[in-house]
């Protein structure tokens, strides 16, 4: 991490100032990335500057078992949410099942997670057994 001054007339800078070129099946460079906190802060310095490897996005060719259920069970899951939130039918009984469980320990605080306990489970029942 930097810290940055820029030019007079340039306040901040946020995002890829630079990237990698890919020529002939790799990366020649590196990213080179500027922040700006726009939060109210008491410090003065809120513009950083990051150099990151060529390779850092880059997702690896061999995919474990685990990575590629976990993606799979992600894509079902949410299609799954997706379907039963145009479901007028089921809308008024989970709505009241959100508002039942909200407050408990445990329990989830936004209805989009709600969803995501109930359509996982589902979604685990059926392919764990």
């Amino acid at each position: 991490m930097g810290k940055v001054t820029y030019s007079p007339g340039i306040q901040y800078v946020k995002g890829s100032l630079a990237k990698p070129k890919k020529v002939d099946g790799h990366n020649h460079g590196d990213y080179l990335i500027a922040t700006h906190r726009e939060a109210p802060t008491t410090s003065n310095s809120c513009t950083n500057l990051y150099v990151r490897k060529g390779n850092t996005y880059e997702y690896p060719m061999s995919q474990t078992e685990l990575a590629i259920n976990a993606r799979n069970r992600f894509t079902a899951v949410s299609q799954a949410i997706k379907a039963r939130k145009r479901d007028l039918t089921k809308l008024t009984q989970d709505q009241q099942a959100f508002l039942a469980q909200r407050d408990l320990p445990n329990g989830k605080k936004t209805m989009l997670a709600y969803y995501w306990m109930i359509c996982g489970a589902e979604y685990d029942e059926q392919h764990n057994g």
